[in-house]
């Protein structure tokens, strides 16, 4: 009995503990968002500031091109993620439910693809875009944020369209129903958690995507909200009470697409990733 008791408490206790060192840093940014600049400057550190201020978010929002930018990076995000979306889930069922020459090897590209760091190929796509003078245009920077993210969104859903039965679409294209339909009707709604775990994924990568935009947006009302966050501290200094709030108003975005997704993209992640 003291054995298993032991057993359940050393696993809860460092959960807990790893829990608490993961979310103090996002405290820690929401409650220097809310401090007075008195407070955030003091000697002594104010763990809960009893009188908030939301200055330092108006500050944050009154920025040059903050809703350009803001605007920019929705746009950007979303048609990037559908694409991938639509692109990867076409990809995952052909690959998974049909036979033909080739098929391994465009797994292996998808993989070495989803493997190699963009970070190295910047150089490139910079003369790619230079030399089509599409600089400082949203286009190629949504492409190319759809190109980011589809190898994992089409491995992720491959293996999810993998663990629904064959059998469920021929059992409706027996009872009259054409493939696609049998696809729409059955097979896609079964898809749901995997589409939410990718679109998770993607969002997050496209949305904090530092590099590609500082190389191809140098213009200020074309890039997004990562460029203006990472140019917030030369714009006001040592105002670390708006560098905090427009950290917060940046993250806000991805912590509630992620407590509205987070049960259905863990299953989707853990089923994609162990199916097919």
């Amino acid at each position: 009995m003291k054995r298993s008791l032991a057993g359940r408490i050393w696993p809860n206790a460092t959960a807990i503990v790893l829990a608490i060192g993961f979310v103090f840093p996002v405290y820690w940014m929401f409650n220097t968002a809310f401090k007075p600049t008195g407070d955030i400057i003091s000697d002594v550190p104010v763990w809960f500031p009893l009188h908030g201020t939301l200055q330092h978010f108006a500050t944050a929002v009154g920025a040059p091109d903050f809703w350009t930018l803001a605007g920019n990076s929705v746009l950007v995000t979303a048609v990037a993620v559908g694409l991938s979306l639509l692109i990867a889930l076409c990809g995952a069922f052909a690959l998974t439910r049909m036979r033909f020459k080739g098929r391994k090897a465009t797994l292996l590209v998808f993989m070495v693809a989803q493997m190699a760091p963009w970070e190295v190929m910047v150089i490139s796509i910079y003369m790619i875009v230079r030399d089509a003078d599409m600089l400082n245009s949203l286009v190629p920077l949504t492409a190319f944020y759809m190109l980011m993210v589809l190898p994992f969104t089409l491995l992720t859903l491959r293996g999810y369209v993998a663990a629904v039965p064959k059998e469920l679409e021929e059992s409706a294209m027996v009872d009259g129903c054409s493939r696609r339909q049998a696809f729409t009707k059955v097979v896609f709604p079964l898809l749901a958690p995997g589409l939410m775990a990718t679109s998770l994924f993607g969002f997050i990568t496209a949305w904090n995507e530092f590099p590609l935009v500082l190389v191809l947006n140098k213009e200020p009302a074309k890039g997004t909200l990562p460029l203006w966050l990472s140019q917030f501290q030369s714009q006001f200094g040592d105002d670390w009470g708006a560098t905090m709030a427009a950290a917060s108003i940046f993250a806000v975005p991805i912590l509630v697409l992620f407590l509205f997704l987070q049960r259905k993209a863990v299953g989707g992640l853990t089923s994609g990733a162990v199916k097919g």
